[in-house]
């Protein structure tokens, strides 16, 4: 049984077992008692019976997300320790309304622009293919595309979009680039060519996204906009899954419509066990590990304990104070 002393603390999908090793938790000694779940439990029930004992949830980016009846059936929660820099799937309305203080940490987008272009030099020298080729007994199968000459089309021009350009021109790429609020003064001050929305799905031959989720973008990728690539393009998704219609893009793959695709968000995660996305071979898909690097969990979780240590010191004194 936990000591009434020690503060309950749990630790959410840890699904690497990866949270207690990757930061220094002895500042809580004495002071909390803490339990790393690596499990993920999607069901409002089953979550919420899991969570009632505790006082502080660490929470890793929207792997579990805590709404308005989750919050309201944990009696015992006063904190929410994020990781990332905000975090859309916490309830903040209900958190303050029952006096629950939500904490954040810090972020880097370096991983996932790196993890951009895992995706794309896989998808165009068909590594997963050929690897798997060459485990089975084979050899050469299929015929890589170069990028130098191609047309890399970013969907978003910010911080990571930006990013992922450069590297794009690094590669001689010729680089264009449409969001709804982009600007040609911003795009010339990235070294993109800022173009309409149809150019950007008719010209490019990788088509990368990188806006954020919100109501404008939801579905933002839909038939209209796929039916205007060229049956020798590929869609490079590490954002979030809703801005692509899943529906359209399995159409579009599976009749050949576009080349393929590489997926790391989904619209529910973990994505399910007999989704298409799994089976289809023009699809490179991975289980949202764009961000998820040593250094960046690091980050994470070395913040996370610092925020519950500044909580605790200011809401009560050490137990051997």
């Amino acid at each position: 049984m936990p000591s009434p002393s020690l503060v309950r603390v749990a630790i959410l999908d840890d699904y690497q077992n990866a949270a207690l090793d990757l930061a220094d938790w002895s500042p809580l000694k004495n002071r909390a008692e803490i339990t790393a779940f690596n499990d993920h439990l999607a069901e409002t029930a089953q979550v919420i019976e899991r969570l009632k004992p505790f006082d502080v949830l660490c929470v890793m980016r929207e792997r579990t997300p805590l709404t308005r009846p989750i919050l309201e059936a944990l009696p015992n929660l006063k904190l929410i320790a994020s990781t990332g820099a905000g975090n859309a799937s916490i309830d903040t309305d209900a958190a303050a309304e029952r006096g629950i203080k939500v904490v954040h940490t810090g972020y880097s987008s370096t991983p996932t622009i790196e993890f951009a272009w895992a995706m794309i030099l896989a998808m165009a020298r068909n590594i997963p293919v050929e690897n798997r080729s060459l485990r089975e007994g084979g050899w050469q199968l299929t015929l890589g595309t170069q990028l130098a000459g191609k047309t890399l089309g970013l969907l978003g021009l910010g911080h990571v979009g930006s990013a992922v350009g450069v590297i794009g021109r690094a590669f001689r790429m010729n680089v264009i680039a449409w969001s709804q609020n982009l600007t040609a003064e911003r795009a010339e001050s990235k070294g993109v060519q800022r173009v309409d929305k149809d150019t950007l799905f008719s010209a490019s031959d990788f088509l990368s996204i990188h806006v954020r989720l919100s109501e404008r973008t939801q579905g933002l990728v839909g038939a209209a906009e796929l039916a205007k690539m060229k049956p020798t393009s590929r869609i490079v998704n590490t954002s979030r899954g809703p801005i692509v219609d899943t529906a359209a893009l399995l159409a579009a793959l599976e009749s050949g419509q576009i080349a393929g695709a590489a997926i790391d968000v989904y619209d529910t995660e973990p994505l399910e066990l007999t989704h298409p996305l799994r089976s289809l071979d023009n699809v490179l898909a991975t289980p949202h590990i764009g961000y998820v690097t040593r250094e960046l969990y690091e980050t994470f979780y070395g913040d996370t304990v610092r925020n519950i240590v500044e909580w605790l010191d200011q809401t009560q004194r050490p137990a051997d104070a």
